[in-house]
């Protein structure tokens, strides 16, 4: 019987640790792939950017170590959104009861709920296998098609608690914090790769689960031009699908923008 290789494509340790020193990037024990969602980001056509030290993104917190949290409160953060699902942090052991004090505010993202479905996870990783930009498309687009009210509850901390720092994460920081991301500022595998193995459905489909787990620029501008030519950009659909007006919209860029 052969025996299957589950090689992780790896990045020079330099290179990953000088990524991770330098901004946007924010040094936080315990937790990873922690990042200022305003650190350099500047906006198109303009000398405005994005406020630094006010909405952070992250993967999963909860190995986050005592030196941790301080590290969070060091930067104002009270509140954590925490966009995984009970079934996810239940099959993967990464509940959070509580987390140094810091208000855990649940928004389970439903486009992952029965994350670990076995049916759902074949047909899923067979697409990330066959095409893997096309994979990410519909999975970012679900996410916000299902998520409004989620995406509202954040946008409503920028819009009444400006001097609040927050976090948003997800497990690995990079999809669902990715959508939120990008829908807010539109107006890593090698970590995770045992716990997938030991799963036949991820193991019987190993390049799918690699390409589910890649991040690329390719992938997010290919979202953000589907949301603009689907519903006429960001604003128009969270002014059809949340509560929010362009006063609110207006009062966010107030506060994210210098």
């Amino acid at each position: 019987m052969g025996i299957t290789s589950f090689l992780v494509p790896m990045i020079d340790p330099c290179v990953v640790a000088s990524t991770l020193c330098s901004p946007p990037f924010i040094s936080i024990e315990g937790a990873f792939n922690a990042r200022d969602f305003g650190a350099g980001c500047r906006v198109s056509d303009s000398a405005a950017r994005v406020r630094p030290r006010r909405l952070y993104r992250a993967g999963e917190l909860s190995r986050m170590t005592a030196r941790g949290v301080e590290q969070l409160r060091a930067l104002g953060v009270n509140t954590v959104f925490d966009l995984r699902t009970d079934d996810e942090c239940a099959r993967m052991d990464t509940e959070m009861k509580h987390l140094g004090g810091l208000e855990i505010v649940r928004l389970p993202i439903t486009q992952h709920a029965k994350f670990r479905s076995h049916p759902r996870n074949i047909h899923r990783l067979k697409g990330f296998a066959e095409n893997e930009l096309n994979a990410f498309l519909e999975a970012y687009t679900t996410i916000l098609k299902c998520n409004s009210s989620c995406l509202e509850r954040v946008l409503l901390h920028l819009r009444d608690r400006p001097l609040e720092p927050c976090v948003i994460h997800c497990t690995a920081g990079k999809d669902r914090t990715g959508v939120f991301a990008a829908a807010i500022l539109m107006p890593v595998v090698p970590m995770f790769a045992m716990r997938f193995q030991r799963e036949a459905v991820f193991r019987d489909n190993w390049t799918g689960t690699l390409n589910m787990g890649s991040s690329r620029p390719e992938t997010m501008r290919a979202f953000l031009g589907h949301v603009r030519r689907e519903y006429g950009g960001i604003e128009t659909f969270l002014r059809k699908h949340t509560s929010l007006t362009d006063d609110d919209f207006r009062r966010i860029r107030e506060n994210l923008l210098i």
